[in-house]
């Protein structure tokens, strides 16, 4: 047995009696034979360190049990999307991920696409055996015409669909350097296989680029078949319709050795608007008139209303301050007219959770926004609204405090109706204090570091806000 898998199976029933050295895998099932060739491949190129092994839902699902490298287990359709964050946080790992036909080529087609045509160097190996196997047999993408299954009981149609031919589909596009369908009907083919497999982690070892594998697998348990028959139905009834053979061979130079990433605090400091040439932070102070250690701020609008910016803006310099903060926007359909909001967090030392079913504060720029989620601010809570576009609100919750302010008319006074989010913002620091006016406007000026012309104007928003609220706090 290779050294890549492990001796003994300790996670596969506690590694007790037969089960602590036999796969959970049917009899008969593809996916045995081929964990061997990939274990077998690791070994082989020396890679066991470096290799990462992605296996989301799925007969493979448990491919934990049995490799002895890194694992990741991801949700339904995502490996491929694991398996890029993997490899970019570490350039030079292995990273394979290991998919079924119901796991690929349906709930997770459009990662599928969208990273192989990136062409980063990873390998997919796609294991088809034209049925959702672990969850009970229904129809899968590549299921074909005719094929019982339990949600084709008859045989599928032409109205269900053509079977998803997905070597072909990836290999038409640019990103993929090598694309191969290979089967494990005889030994033949299973050689091939092996060559296969080797070849496509080799390829991303080398840094070439994304190699995808597709495999056609025997699953005699929803075949109800013997395994004889089972590899012969595939011989007979797969391959015909899914074609052996390279679908794809480009020879690409080494062209993928990016520099490792960096995590100082200094670089994440940048990417959340604070400087990291300002040195380091005074201990943050938590405001003293509020009682709550973790205020919670819903602010919502159309799109094009810069609610979202808003939110942002206010994140950020609570981070800078040295609070924990956290943005959680929310996008309705609508472009324009409709509701978009974003949830914000501002805690004394750490959000347990971002979202704001019942926020303390809510700042609402359109009525449809004021309808949506005036209700829900808690009690005692505080509500802003922009009462140029919302003169007559109608009936709002009892025990809340609720502020009128022409967001827009003062926008529009000052010549430019766009920087009502900044009104907004001033508003909303002179109606509750929950950050300094210094803080804000230090985080304005530096988002708007490299567009000082239109500085000044939004700083005139922001005091427009502030004056058009008497103040709750000195």
């Amino acid at each position: 047995m290779s050294k890549v898998f492990y001796q003994n199976f300790q996670r596969h029933a506690h590694g007790e009696g037969l089960k602590g050295h036999s796969t959970h895998y049917c009899a008969g099932c593809g996916h045995g034979v081929i964990h061997r060739d990939i274990a077998e491949v690791i070994e082989q190129l020396g890679l066991q360190e470096r290799t990462i092994f992605v296996s989301p839902v799925g007969c493979a699902v448990f491919a934990f049990y049995y490799f002895n490298v890194g694992n990741t287990q991801a949700a339904h359709g995502r490996a491929p999307a694991v398996a890029l964050g993997h490899k970019l946080a570490n350039p030079e790992a292995v990273v394979i991920s290991y998919q079924g036909d119901g796991d690929l080529a349906s709930i997770g087609l459009a990662e599928t696409i969208s990273i192989a045509q990136m062409g980063l160097p990873l390998t997919v190996i796609f294991v088809n055996n034209a049925v959702y196997g672990m969850t009970g047999g229904q129809l899968a993408p590549t299921s074909l015409i005719g094929q019982r299954t339990t949600t084709s009981p008859d045989g599928r149609t032409s109205a269900m669909g053509q079977p998803l031919k997905m070597a072909e589909l990836i290999a038409s596009l640019d990103g993929p350097v090598y694309v191969e369908r290979v089967a494990l009907y005889d030994a033949k083919n299973r050689v091939k296989a092996r060559r296969a497999i080797t070849k496509a982690i080799r390829l991303q070892e080398e840094g070439r680029g994304y190699a995808f594998i597709e495999v056609l697998s025997e699953c005699p348990t929803h075949l109800k078949l013997s395994p004889v028959e089972a590899e012969k139905w595939v011989k007979e009834k797969m391959e015909p319709i899914f074609p052996l053979g390279v679908k794809k061979d480009l020879v690409r130079e080494p062209w993928f050795k990016p520099a490792a990433p960096r995590y100082e605090p200094e670089e994440i400091l940048g990417y959340c608007g604070a400087d990291p040439a300002a040195g380091p932070r005074t201990p943050a102070i938590w405001p003293a008139h509020l009682v709550k250690r973790d205020i919670s701020l819903k602010l919502a609008g159309a799109g094009g209303d810069g609610a979202q910016t808003a939110a942002l803006l206010l994140t950020r310099a609570a981070i800078v301050q040295g609070f924990d903060a956290t943005h959680i926007p929310s996008y309705g359909p609508e472009s324009r007219g409709g509701t978009s909001y974003a949830d914000v967090h501002i805690a004394a030392r750490e959000v347990l959770n971002p979202a704001s079913p019942a926020p303390d504060i809510l700042v609402a720029f359109n009525a449809p926004s004021l309808a949506k989620f005036a209700d829900t601010v808690c009690e005692g809570g505080l509500i802003l609204y922009d009462s140029t576009l919302i003169p007559e609100p109608g009936p709002l919750p009892a025990g809340r405090r609720v502020l009128p302010v022409p967001f827009s008319r003062l926008a529009a006074d000052l010549g430019r109706p766009v920087i009502k989010n900044v009104v907004a913002l001033g508003a909303l620091q002179a109606a509750s204090a929950v950050l300094p006016a210094d803080a804000l406007l230090d985080t304005l000026r530096h988002v708007l570091k490299d567009k000082a012309a239109i500085l000044p104007l939004n700083e005139a928003a922001f005091a427009a806000g502030r004056l058009a609220v008497t103040p709750a706090v000195a």
